[in-house]
């Protein structure tokens, strides 16, 4: 990770939307940004551009779709070629974190939601699963800590 802001980029890939995140690597919270629009996966590589030069992240955290028994599914490699094309395009960092069920519980998030325009929902569940993304990733790297810090301190 290059520029010490405690920021990363948090991305659900899909193939009509692109939700996006910023996470703070400090607190552990992620904050949902407007989604991207893409066709047949291919984002609008200017608007995150735009997203990127606002947020200066650190890196980036992508989801990886995954089947439920964790195997690669149909997915899973367009997935890897946005991350590989973010660094790429970006020279920053790619981290992924297991994204299965993130979608499902960002509906169910969203039903309590008191909006009822059903487009505003379908947009904003991939912004949505991007924080759960985070969060879960984020939850893992604290656990991974902790173990590291009670190792240490055993010794």
């Amino acid at each position: 990770m290059k520029k010490n802001t405690g920021l990363l980029l948090t991305f659900d890939f899909g193939l009509s939307w692109i939700g996006v995140a910023v996470g703070q690597q400090v607190t552990c919270t992620a904050t949902p940004l407007a989604p991207f629009r893409a066709t047949d996966g291919k984002p609008n590589w200017d608007a995150i551009e735009q997203v990127i030069n606002e947020w200066k992240p650190e890196g980036f955290l992508v989801g990886k779709p995954l089947n439920m028994d964790g195997t690669d599914c149909d997915m899973t490699q367009r997935a890897i070629k946005f991350g590989n094309r973010l660094h790429g395009r970006f020279n920053l960092p790619v981290q992924w974190y297991d994204e299965r069920l993130t979608s499902f519980e960002a509906k169910g998030l969203l039903l309590n939601n008191d909006r009822n325009d059903r487009n505003f929902k379908q947009r904003n569940i991939d912004s949505i699963s991007a924080v759960i993304i985070f969060e879960g990733w984020a939850e893992n790297q604290s656990w991974i800590a902790d173990a590291a810090t009670t190792k240490s301190n055993e010794q």
